[in-house]
């Protein structure tokens, strides 16, 4: 019995394969439910989607990793306020480093009025999201501006568009963004860079929810901006020749907000599973993969309302709701702001132990340390805290007595699955050995072999990184499998290199 069971699997699989190869070569669509010769294992044995979900485009992914964190945002504060916001360059992957400031200090700004351009596309703006007055200009290694600071108006003052009509040409609405200050919400992958306003995408993405750890939930951004959500979906619809495509939550009591569910104009699809499910990277590979010279856009939910509002009442509208997340602070909210705002100002007194706290723009994957005087990064709309890790756990790795989030056996985290975590930045060992465990095949949800990948990336073997799939990832996509890497490996630092390589060989 057991003989004839692994034989039929064997046939099964093989067959498999051979339709979905044929079927690619064919040109056909494989992507949009099942066309392999047999019924998935899932679809017969798998827990049905929920009721709301369109089972015809429900994608359920089967590896990945939670990481659950102590400290999520309960509620909104009210009494944190903001004074001073900035406007920072390198958050906008692609230009130069010294872009054209067309601001003094002292110099009173409207929220959407220019604050510098790149040299090398004078065209595309990069505005004030806030009304006030410049107040600093900071600059660091080699002259580089670093901030444009604002010191933000009790009363805020917008500057007044003309949006064109969404019936319009494209070529005027492409260039209305770019002179609003709108365009720099858009990305472009492959490479995740600022979108190339020269270029056409083949599709659109919007992922509507995020997976990573003490992540924001993503239905308080669209509430009371269902409208404005809805327009920046038509607009964005005139900008691709192919389709806008929404990740919707289709995870089991993770129902997503009418605005995501009612949206028309777009095609939705439906993603159940751990981190990084909600990646709009994943969410792109099992959609549409990016194959050949394709490119694709993608943007955040709120960017989206933003541009909707600027199409609609023709003023920049920059609000952003940010968590503050994490073990650290004493009370872990949700605060009401603006693009750019002071991290200094949002923690002040909410922070439990300030001297052995580590913060952080983003999340404990991917986020960016702050120091003193610092201001959110554009993408980011959470702010982490937890603890310093500066103390040496003795024979930590063979005495494994303080629960910590980790993949290995070592821990019986499957005991105590709702348990959360007080994690600090202990790294647990150092970097060392490069070698093969099989981790990260089990951590990224995308036919994507990545530490062949890293090695490729390493050894400077361009036609093996394209070939192995480069142009599909993001640091985002890769961060899961440096958690996860016993060899501890700086693997979006080497995905980064990587795509700059690719990007110097055109």
């Amino acid at each position: 019995m057991v003989g004839l069971f692994l034989v039929l699997a064997a046939i099964y699989s093989i067959s498999d394969n051979l339709v979905s190869i044929e079927a690619q070569k064919q040109g056909v669509d494989i992507s949009q439910g099942n066309k392999s010769a047999m019924p998935s294992f899932n679809s017969i044995f798998g827990k049905a989607a929920p009721s709301y979900v369109d089972s015809s485009k429900y994608h359920v992914l089967r590896k990945g990793h939670n990481i659950n964190l102590a400290g999520k945002p309960d509620g909104f504060a009210d009494d944190i306020a903001v004074s001073r916001y900035s406007v920072r360059p390198q958050d906008f992957r692609g230009i130069s480093p010294i872009p054209k400031v067309v601001v003094s200090v002292g110099d009173e700004v409207l929220a959407g009025q220019t604050i510098f351009f790149d040299k090398k596309n004078p065209d595309v703006k990069y505005v004030a999201p806030v009304s006030g007055e410049i107040v600093e200009i900071r600059r660091g290694a080699k002259r580089a501006i670093t901030d444009v600071i604002i010191l933000g108006d009790k009363e805020q003052n917008r500057k007044e568009f003309t949006p064109p009509s969404v019936f319009a040409p494209r070529e005027e609405i492409v260039d209305f963004l770019k002179s609003s200050g709108a365009w720099p919400m858009i990305t472009q992958r492959p490479y995740d860079v600022l979108a190339d306003p020269a270029l056409i995408p083949s599709n659109i993405f919007i992922s509507t929810f995020d997976t990573s750890p003490l992540a924001v939930d993503m239905n308080l951004v669209v509430e009371g901006r269902e409208a404005d959500f809805q327009k920046g979906l038509d607009v964005l619809d005139k900008l691709t020749s192919g389709r806008v495509f929404l990740g919707l939550d289709g995870r089991r009591g993770s129902k997503p907000a009418d605005a995501y569910m009612n949206a028309t104009g777009v095609e939705k699809h439906w993603f159940s599973g751990k981190h990084p499910a909600g990646n709009v990277g994943v969410q792109i590979h099992h959609v549409q993969p990016i194959k050949g010279n394709a490119i694709v856009w993608t943007l955040k939910v709120e960017d989206v309302a933003t541009i909707g509002h600027l199409f609609t009442f023709g003023k920049y509208d920059a609000q952003k709701i940010v968590a503050l997340a994490g073990s650290q602070f004493t009370s872990p909210k949700y605060i009401k702001t603006y693009k750019g705002a002071s991290i200094d100002e949002i923690c002040k007194g909410q922070l439990s132990d300030e001297g052995k706290t580590r913060l952080l723009s983003g999340n404990v994957l991917t986020g960016i340390e702050t120091g003193e005087d610092h201001f959110i990064s554009d993408k980011h709309n959470v702010i982490t805290a937890i603890k310093e890790g500066d103390n040496y756990e003795l024979f930590g790795w063979l005495l494994p007595i303080a629960p910590r989030p980790s993949i290995s056996g070592t821990f019986p985290n499957f005991l105590v699955k709702n348990h959360e975590f007080d994690v600090d930045t202990n790294t647990h060992g150092e970097q060392r050995a490069f070698v093969v465990t099989g981790q990260y095949e089990s951590m990224l949800p995308m036919d994507v072999y990545p530490q062949h990948l890293m090695k490729a990336i390493m050894t400077g073997d361009i036609e093996r990184m394209e070939g192995l799939g480069i142009n599909e990832l993001s640091e985002e996509d890769i961060a899961l499998c440096e958690f996860a890497c016993t060899s501890k490996q700086p693997l979006q630092k080497i995905l980064r290199e990587g795509m700059d390589m690719m990007i110097e060989q055109g």
